[in-house]
């Protein structure tokens, strides 16, 4: 099996900002991650990462908040979008 692209979804927010979500269904997990899913999910604006969730290859899952990066446990790439999205509406209701 090869990776297959599960979402690739990008929206610009009147605002100018950014909101882009990239989900892979990957043959064997990017370690140090058990599930078999790459993603790069990112809210900010040029320059700027506000929110970023994303399993680089040696790190394992994990989100950025407004600069903090913690551990993220993935359930599912449905899931995982969600929590993204949920992170988002907090911030732009914030902003």
């Amino acid at each position: 099996m090869t990776a297959v692209l599960v979402i690739a979804d990008k929206v610009i927010f009147d605002d100018g900002a950014i909101q882009e979500i990239v989900v892979w269904q990957v043959p064997t997990p990017v370690p140090p991650t058990v599930h078999g899913f790459k993603y790069r999910l990112f809210y900010g604006s040029l320059g700027q990462r506000l929110i970023g969730y994303d399993n680089e290859r040696g790190e394992g899952d994990h989100r950025h908040l407004e600069g903090v990066e913690e551990p993220y446990h993935v359930r599912g790439w449905e899931e995982l979008i969600d929590d993204f999205l949920t992170d988002v509406a907090r911030m732009r209701r914030r902003r």
